[in-house]
């Protein structure tokens, strides 16, 4: 559903301004959540629910994009980390919320939060972010680079994706499968994410002052590569140590990616980066699916070494495009 609205919500950001976009998004995410936690009676409630949150959130994207590179902000380079370091934040705090909330409340009181949760952001975008007349708002604003670079930017994203979506998806059952208890599994889990966003905030205090962000993206591709091969090694001490590799340099990339895509194209970040984040969409959502097919059919060993690979491809067309964002 995200990858459906990508496109398209990116064009509607640029008509109708980033604080607009955000707050309907963020009220059809709250509306959503709620709709979960009150009148889901079956499975595919939850998923129609869901998709259209997955629609919306696409919108939440391109909207938060173009909101950065209309600011004028001085630190650039870190204000894109900073909202970067967001989603995995997000995502250490929704595996909290399992022991802390669905386990004591019920899992629909995790969706009351959540919902409590996007009605505050969408407060706060209310209070602190100014609106755009519609007459500032580069409502024909093209990219500036040009279609093609986009288009390969968003398959090198989607590469890139598709190994750290199986990175996030199989780490605690492939550390279990070593010999590590569920519980320390699920706090090595934490430790991988904790470390995607150190470094993350890290390279945003450098971020301004790098010439070819991209060719950032594709060492720290090919380190957390590395990190993801090693997984592959059936070790309990080695898991550990790949672990903080992986999420160190296999998750950080799209700090670099979004800053260069955004940086180069000012006026029109809500359209480019619409088009790049439909490969993001598809490298994740495709992720768990064949991974997952892969460890059934060949083991844990074989499935991380593909993901090594397709890590190493998507790092190899970041480099490719270097000295176009």
């Amino acid at each position: 559903a995200a990858t459906a609205g990508s496109v398209l919500l990116g064009r509607t950001a640029q008509r109708f301004g980033p604080k607009r976009q955000t707050l309907l998004a963020l009220a059809v995410t709250a509306s959503a959540q709620l709709f979960i936690a009150v009148a889901a009676s079956n499975f595919w409630f939850v998923v129609a629910a869901l998709a259209v949150a997955g629609f919306v959130n696409a919108g939440n994207q391109v909207a938060a994009n173009l909101l950065l590179s209309q600011a004028q902000l001085p630190r650039l380079g870190l204000a894109v980390a900073i909202k970067q370091s967001g989603m995995p934040a997000a995502a250490l705090l929704s595996g909290l919320a399992v022991p802390a909330v669905a386990l004591t409340v019920g899992w629909r009181g995790t969706y009351v939060l959540g919902a409590t949760l996007a009605l505050t952001a969408a407060l706060v975008v209310w209070r602190f972010i100014p609106a755009a007349p519609l007459t500032e708002v580069h409502t024909a604003a093209e990219p500036t680079s040009p279609r093609n670079d986009l288009v390969m930017a968003s398959i090198a994203g989607g590469l890139l994706a598709f190994a750290a979506g199986a990175l996030t998806s199989w780490l605690v059952s492939s550390a279990v499968e070593v010999g590590i208890s569920p519980g320390p599994a699920g706090l090595l889990l934490g430790l991988g994410s904790i470390c995607g966003i150190s470094v993350r905030l890290w390279w945003g205090f450098r971020l301004d002052n790098l010439a070819q962000p991209f060719k950032y993206a594709t060492v720290l591709s090919l380190v957390g590569g590395v990190g993801i091969a090693a997984l592959a090694i059936d070790a309990p001490t080695v898991h550990v140590v790949a672990t903080i590799v992986a999420f160190g340099g296999g998750w950080v990339w799209p700090v670099f990616t979004n800053y260069g895509i955004v940086r180069t194209n000012t006026h029109a970040a809500g359209r480019a980066t619409g088009i790049t984040q439909m490969g993001v969409y598809i490298g994740v959502f495709s992720a768990p699916l064949i991974s997952g097919q892969l460890i059934e059919r060949f083991g844990y060993s074989t499935m991380w070494l593909t993901a090594a690979a397709v890590s190493a491809l998507g790092a190899a067309m970041a480099y490719h495009l270097r000295n176009r964002f």
